[in-house]
């Protein structure tokens, strides 16, 4: 499974994703909805399980929390429900995105 840090989605990836890539939040409910990257689905990291078979219809699903404990979690779910697709965003994460100031929605 590859693994990017919080830079390089906002700064690389972000501005060239496709309509068949998504990013995945599974921080808390309540934390994705004080803020959260434009577009981006939430999933808590306990549930991710649930939906594995609908994230397989994406090229590619980016898979971030806060800081990286629960994507890195998250991420092997999904890696062990047989995904391919998974990059988890473990080097930094929403914490990081909200100290740069860069666009949230909520």
């Amino acid at each position: 499974m590859e693994r990017i840090s919080i830079d390089k989605l906002h700064d690389e990836i972000i501005p060239n994703m496709g309509s068949d890539e998504l990013i995945l939040d599974v921080r808390g409910a309540d934390e994705f909805a004080e803020g959260h990257i434009k577009g981006a689905r939430h999933q808590g990291h306990e549930q991710v399980a649930s939906i594995a078979e609908e994230l397989k219809q994406y090229k590619t699903v980016y898979v971030h929390c806060k800081m990286g404990g629960r994507a890195q979690r998250a991420s092997e779910a999904l890696d062990m429900e047989g995904l391919d697709n998974i990059v988890c965003v473990s080097d930094g994460g929403m914490q990081k995105w909200q100290e740069m100031g860069w666009e949230m929605e909520s």
